[in-house]
């Protein structure tokens, strides 16, 4: 219990006034560190989830890029891959043929 005689004593004593103006002074600034208008702890950890979603969907797209590139220098290369492209995805056809498009 010497510590909180300590305490006492420190709010009790000579510079009693000191004391309560520091503590009411720390406690203003934690209360608006905590629940004041704009930058605060909550927004501090709000924005740190968002910042890992973006990182997250950074990476998604990333990968995603990786295998459109990948796609297209397949059907760069191989020109029966890209011929087949054409006709199924666009409707291409050759000079001459009879294309059927049968939608579901």
């Amino acid at each position: 219990m010497e510590i909180w005689q300590k305490i006492k004593n420190l709010y009790t004593g000579d510079n009693k006034w000191f004391v309560w103006f520091v503590t009411l002074w720390l406690l203003y600034f934690t209360w608006s560190w905590l629940f004041g208008s704009g930058n605060t702890i909550f927004h501090w950890i709000d924005a740190k989830k968002e910042y890992r979603k973006q990182n997250a969907e950074k990476e998604y797209y990333r990968g995603e890029i990786e295998d459109m590139d990948r796609i297209m220098k397949e059907r760069e290369s191989n020109l029966d891959s890209l011929e087949k492209y054409a006709r199924e995805q666009h409707g291409f056809a050759a000079p001459g043929e009879d294309v059927y498009i049968i939608e579901e």
